[in-house]
């Protein structure tokens, strides 16, 4: 990439990061209602096959906790709990969260400061809207950028003498 094309990238970064959260694509997360036991929760994180967390909301779709892959590896994985235990057992109350009105900074933010790779977006009322992760964020840097990034060498730090081709 030439130096005029890598500042011309630079400029265009921080505003990219003050777009609102509505502009990424995200996956629904995935929920379970309150008293799901720790086997279903296990179970249903394998059916995504994403490694997420689950998300736990009442019968109005608010937002009452998470229990995240850490919280499965840290607690249950060698540990004595009961697959059997209600997800409240585990799961973290009052999660922090984001609303589709923040900024992507907001949420780079948070995931580096909290050590958070997956981060639930509710609305007004607390009822869960989607999920921002860290892929997320990253795709849409990248999609932002697609001259820039198709037209990387394979190895960007080698530098070709000579055009190839005919």
């Amino acid at each position: 990439m030439s130096e005029i094309t890598e500042v011309a990238v630079a400029r265009r970064v921080p505003s990219l990061a003050e777009e609102r959260l509505r502009v990424l694509s995200r996956r629904q997360p995935v929920t379970v209602p309150p008293g799901t036991s720790l086997a279903e929760c296990v179970r249903a994180i394998q059916r995504t096959g994403t490694g997420d967390s689950v998300f736990v909301c009442d019968t109005a779709g608010r937002l009452v906790g998470v229990l995240t892959e850490r919280d499965i590896f840290g607690r249950i994985v060698g540990g004595s709990i009961d697959l059997r235990e209600p997800v409240e057992r585990l799961m973290t109350t009052s999660p922090r969260t984001l609303d589709l009105d923040d900024t992507i900074r907001d949420a780079i933010v948070l995931m580096r400061t909290g050590r958070y790779r997956n981060v639930p977006m509710v609305d007004e009322t607390g009822r869960l809207v989607g999920v921002v992760r860290q892929a997320d964020i990253i795709k849409y840097l990248a999609e932002s950028f697609p001259e820039e990034l198709l037209n990387l060498p394979p190895r960007p730090h080698q530098r070709m003498e000579e055009p190839e081709g005919a």
